[in-house]
């Protein structure tokens, strides 16, 4: 049951020559809709959840765990209306606890609504470290058995009901304590109709070599001989890992290595405290370095875009360093690093960016060479490139970045610098004064007033305006002045706007970096977003040159 040790990738192209692995079928069990709704600050609606159900069928998920029936109305109701999907591929579970102490299983309201979910399977989770059996649920180890195999047979034996999962809560701290009752509750699983035993490290503090040990005497040794009866269709076992030591990722490959069927994580690992295994990283990991068979063909392609959608959906900022779907996984910043992806891209990228849907990004920093320049400015500035235009603009960046400006995340601000290199930057308008005027007073709304006065060709405007602060303001008094000449403006939308302390030993004199994000429509119908930055020990400085700097690069873009 063992799989076979994969052989090494092509030395020329490790990128392009994933291991083999034995060919081995691994189910992607998620519960991002149920554990993952656990983390701090993620919630999902009901129109949520049915959205990335959607989205995970698509992917090829085998099964998406969508709560629990019976804690709260929301997933009482999406067990309802998951059933008018046209799902492909995936089977909808519901997950539960064992019965209640002392009560038959069919009178229990828990595992009545378990079976009245109307999902295909069901997911049973009990008691298996003698710890939680004596001080947590406090019921005798018999009766913790008893409530295992009577939950699982119950729901095994209901209409409709295909497979049991039984989840072997906080597995690993109870095989380690006291490992014949751990195997007890196993085997009263299997007794009751398990069709799989997910071995669960709910802490998240087991380390590898422990997992390799455990799952490999579960899955190899004891259910292959009498200690656990093989039920019909034999309850293969899956892995269920939290991150709390950082190693779920490694734990869960380690697992599928040593026999394991079925991984279980979330979507970005999201999750309680610090979360479950991402399976999107076990996913790359599995299909392209060791060559398991997991999801559809071809979805490995989807994985950046459903990383993206459910950030989004969940609220929950993106990690740009996440392994193979992060914005930064295939981001190069170091001078020699540029050039040689540039020359050979798998000499620094240990897969092909577009086999999970992701992208290479080339920065421009004060770590930069002139390949960064090239890679980043020579589709759009062409041969106007030159080596002496190249190096006068690293220079510059270099001077900037150590004044506390950065370009990695304001490339609309690198592409002015060029023109303004190239002598080719177009001027719009001529600045003569603005000043704003902020009136805070007990007890009353703060008023922010800001004027704007510049010159656009022969025409001198001078106008004022109000608003929500002095950046707003100051917003609204410079498209006041523009408005006439450039109507185009009332397109540009700002949707973020940063700042930050660039040297916080000057404490509140310190300069700060304000980062703007702007938005308008291009004449193809799509969206364009780029981001400008400003610096200057005053707030309000360092934000008029992000916004006046967002307003040229618009007017250029769209003027030509």
């Amino acid at each position: 049951m063992t799989p076979a040790s994969p052989s090494p990738a092509s030395p020329s192209d490790p990128s392009s020559a994933p291991a083999p692995g034995d060919g081995r079928r691994v189910e992607i069990y998620d519960t991002t809709l149920r554990d993952g709704t656990q983390g701090v600050g993620v919630s999902l609606t009901l129109t949520d959840k049915l959205n990335i159900t959607r989205l995970l069928d698509e992917l090829g998920v085998d099964f998406i765990e969508g709560g629990y029936p019976l804690s709260n109305p929301k997933d009482v109701a999406y067990f309802q209306e998951v059933q008018n999907l046209d799902l492909k591929h995936a089977k909808i579970t519901a997950f539960g606890m064992t019965r209640r102490k002392d009560i038959k299983a069919a009178d229990d309201q828990g595992m009545q609504a378990l079976v009245g979910s109307g999902a295909p399977v069901i997911a049973v989770v009990g008691k298996t470290w003698d710890l939680h059996v004596d001080e947590v649920l406090r019921v005798s180890r018999d009766e913790n058995l008893a409530m295992i195999r009577d939950s699982v047979a119950f729901c095994a034996q209901a209409p409709g009901v295909e497979q049991v999962f039984y989840d072997a809560e906080h597995f690993f701290d109870g095989y380690r304590a006291n490992p014949d009752y751990a195997l007890q509750t196993l085997k009263a699983a299997v007794e009751g109709g398990a069709t799989r035993l997910v071995l669960c490290d709910t802490n998240g503090g087991s380390m590898t070599d422990w997992i390799v040990k455990a799952v490999s005497q579960i899955a190899n040794d004891l259910l292959l001989n009498d200690t656990l009866p093989v039920a019909p269709g034999n309850p293969g076992v899956a892995i269920h890992c939290h991150n709390d030591a950082g190693l779920a990722v490694a734990n869960s490959l380690a697992a599928v290595d040593q026999g394991a069927v079925q991984v279980q994580g979330t979507i970005n690992g999201i999750g309680e405290r610090c979360g479950n295994v991402d399976l999107l990283t076990v996913i790359g990991n599995l299909s392209l370095k060791l060559g398991y068979d997991c999801l559809v063909p071809g979805s490995v392609k989807q994985l950046a875009a459903v990383a993206a959608a459910v950030y989004e959906t969940a609220q929950v900022d993106a990690q740009p360093g996440q392994p193979y779907v992060g914005a930064n996984a295939f981001a190069h910043k170091g001078g020699m690093h540029v050039h040689a992806v540039q020359r050979i891209p798998h000499s620094y990228e240990h897969v092909e960016p577009t086999t999970v849907g992701n992208q290479r990004r080339i920065l421009v920093s004060e770590l930069s060479g002139r390949s960064n320049i090239v890679a980043t400015l020579g589709d759009k500035f062409g041969d106007r490139v030159t080596p002496e235009i190249t190096n006068a603009l690293l220079q510059r960046v270099q001077d900037l970045e150590h004044r506390g400006y950065q370009f990695e995340s304001a490339p609309a601000s690198l592409e002015l610098l060029m023109y303004d290199a190239l002598g080719a930057k177009p001027s719009f308008w001529v600045r003569d004064h603005y000043r704003c005027a902020i009136l805070g007073v007990p007890g009353n709304a703060t008023q922010t007033e800001a004027v704007v006065k510049l010159r656009v060709g022969d025409v001198q405007e001078h106008r004022v305006a109000e608003g929500d602060g002095p950046v707003n303001a100051l917003d609204a008094a410079l498209r006041k002045c523009l408005r006439p000449h450039y109507p185009g403006l009332d397109a540009l939308h700002l949707v973020d706007y940063a700042v930050r302390v660039v040297n916080p030993t000057a404490e509140s004199a310190a300069k700060v970096r304000a980062t703007a994000t702007f938005e308008y429509r291009q004449a193809n119908g799509t969206a364009k977003q780029f981001a400008t930055v400003g610096v200057d020990e005053n707030i309000v400085d360092a934000s008029w040159q992000a916004i006046s700097d967002a307003i040229q690069y618009h007017l250029i873009e769209t003027q030509a």
